[in-house]
């Protein structure tokens, strides 16, 4: 199978497909999504290629990029490749002080940002950098500092470097370009100690498309919403292959936005991870429960003829009988089809989703209602995927089956070990961690717990660092049971507590707006939220939540007591990675004294 090369891609579609729309992005003063051809994207990487050869960028030298979803991101990333240079994506939310520890381990001479807190972060981590030169903004509107006299706008940095001579020198990179040079240090999020510089070569970028291209059912219409942070390996991986496969792809540029920015663009794909879809199946949930009479039995009888239909037969590749497949079709379009299209799905093909546990139920559900979720497992090790759902033959306890060429084995303490070429070249000047993360036989060692069924699938049970045992010496796998906890239209948030604990614990963050609803039916009277949560018919209606969604599990496994929280965790104050993994770590210090007092 013939993949184009990334440095190759955005010239070779600039030609063929000149007039093709490559991807939209939402103006903020406008509000209408501009559209940007083959052909301007290919001009505009070619000009800021130049622009990195004049400046005295190296081959193999590393610039990083630090903002949200924008096309100047792209342009940068293609525009690097394009010079056989390294890019290290950060996430737009990272801190001055991780900022600066990327920089540093990197080696990175220029430094891409979006935004105005990009910037003023930007400029105080170049004073603690040993090694960035200069700082090119994206953001046209962004106020630089009065001192500061060597940062410079996109625009204006794209215009030293016009020149045929650097025309010459982009080009015989490119000539010089392999599938060996590096691609990218994408850094891990840092559960646990300091991030590691993930290194990716572009053959790993190469057997990741094949793999998929063999796996996907692509047609011509699709598009994509561009909608986790392209500094995750997912969503980079993903918009990649999207460009390669002729995808249109549509930028969203403010998470918090993205459920109007489906419903202005409906894609039929979209990368997720599985907290986009707990709250989606929690919106439905909750519009049905409020649902009363003739509609509530048509929505009822709708999703249970989804659930006879999809899951007895579709994803099985059966042909389901005449009479069903009629009902399917009548509620499809009466009923399903209006809840996708309230959520902005009205597209829908299917939809990627990993990078945490997802419910076997939502998954399950969503299906129900014609949302096929593909359902995978990866690392930014494994250039994102491991596995996924095959669109036949689908297994709701598995993660999916692993992908042609990929290789997956049971080690001790049924830690999931992989070999394939997706799988990355090291840790960027770790040698001892990158020693750690390989046996002696060269399997990578993913740190998750899970085990194989027979016909080949991923069962996912716990990240082996998170596990915890009581003082009663219990195993407790906590992301188990918060997965089957989170399903609770009430709860947005939960840590599982109890390690060298007598019993098993629990910090909610409840779905505020849902509770409040709650409150208003039962008609409770509060002052504010913290005054809510003291309410003894809200803590008896968690507790009701929480019996029925753990009966599941054993008695040891059971959350005990749990305490209702006020605040949601959230990267900026700590609790969550930039993946939005909980940090155990600070959540067990920063609530230390809530948590003794579930123990008294």
């Amino acid at each position: 199978m013939n993949i184009t090369h990334l440095s190759k891609l955005a010239q070779e579609q600039g030609k063929k497909r000149a007039d093709q729309i490559v991807f939209r992005h939402r103006d903020d003063e406008s509000k209408k999504w501009i559209p940007t051809t083959w052909n301007e994207f290919s001009q505009k990487v070619r000009s800021l290629a130049k622009a990195l050869a004049a400046f005295g960028i190296k081959e193999h030298d590393r610039v990083a990029t630090y903002t949200q979803n924008k096309p100047e991101g792209l342009i940068a990333d293609f525009a690097a490749y394009e010079n056989r240079v390294v890019v290290v994506p950060l996430y737009a939310t990272s801190s001055i002080e991780q900022v600066v520890y990327i920089l540093n381990d990197s080696q990175s001479r220029i430094l891409f940002v979006g935004e105005q807190f990009q910037y003023n972060n930007a400029y105080e981590a170049k004073k603690k950098s040993s090694t960035l030169e200069k700082i090119v903004i994206f953001d046209d509107t962004v106020i630089l500092k009065p001192e500061d006299k060597d940062s410079v706008f996109l625009k204006d940095f794209i215009k030293t470097g016009q020149t045929p001579e650097n025309e010459a020198i982009v080009e015989k990179r490119i000539s010089e370009s392999s599938f060996a040079d590096m691609a990218n240090l994408i850094y891990t999020s840092g559960t646990t100690g300091e991030p590691k510089g993930v290194i990716l070569n572009h053959s790993n970028y190469r057997f990741a498309f094949e793999a998929h291209k063999k796996r996907l059912d692509i047609v011509e219409d699709d598009t994509s919403m561009c909608f986790l942070p392209l500094a995750h390996v997912f969503e980079r991986t993903w918009t990649y292959f999207c460009f390669g496969q002729n995808i249109r792809v549509e930028i969203n540029l403010r998470p918090q936005e993205v459920q109007q920015a489906l419903k202005e663009t409906t894609p039929s794909l979209l990368c997720a991870v599985p907290r986009f879809w707990e709250k989606v199946y929690t919106a439905i949930i909750d519009k049905q429960s409020r649902t009363k009479g003739v509609l509530r039995m048509l929505m009822d009888n709708a999703i249970e003829t989804g659930r006879k239909y999809n899951l007895g037969y579709r994803v099985k590749g059966l042909k389901a009988p005449l009479g069903l497949s009629l009902k399917y079709k009548f509620y499809d379009k009466l009923v399903l089809s209006k809840i996708r299209f309230v959520a902005g799905l009205s597209r829908a093909h299917f939809f990627p989703c990993a990078g945490a546990a997802l419910s076997q139920n939502i998954c399950e559900f969503l299906h129900s209602i014609g949302i096929e979720i593909y359902y995978g497992y990866g690392l930014t090790e494994t250039t994102a995927t491991v596995g996924f759902f095959k669109k036949v033959g689908m297994d709701f306890k598995t993660m999916g089956v692993p992908l042609d060429g990929v290789t997956v084995k049971i080690g001790e303490n049924n830690e999931f070990l992989v070999k394939g070429d997706n799988v990355m070249q090291g840790y960027y000047n770790k040698p001892e961690e990158t020693a750690k993360a390989f046996t002696e036989d060269g399997w990578f060692r993913t740190g998750d717990a899970g085990y194989l069924t027979k016909e080949g699938g991923l069962v996912f049970t716990e990240r082996i660092k998170d596990l915890f045992k009581t003082v009663n010496g219990k195993y407790i796998a906590p992301q188990a049971l918060e997965t089957r906890l989170g399903e609770s239209t009430f709860i947005e948030q939960i840590a599982v507590i109890g390690d060298q604990r007598k019993y098993v614990t629990a910090l909610i963050v409840p779905a505020y707006d849902v509770l409040k609803e709650f409150a208003k039916e039962h008609h409770i009277e509060y002052s504010d939220i913290k005054d809510l949560l003291k309410n003894q018919s809200i803590v008896d209606l968690f507790s009701r939540q929480i019996a029925e969604l753990q009966s599941e599990f054993a008695a040891y496994e059971q959350v005990k007591k749990f305490t209702l929280l006020n605040n949601p965790f959230s990267m900026e104050t700590g609790e969550m990675t930039n993946t939005l993994k909980i940090k155990r770590s600070v959540v067990n210090q920063k609530y230390a004294d809530v948590i003794d007092s579930m123990y008294e």
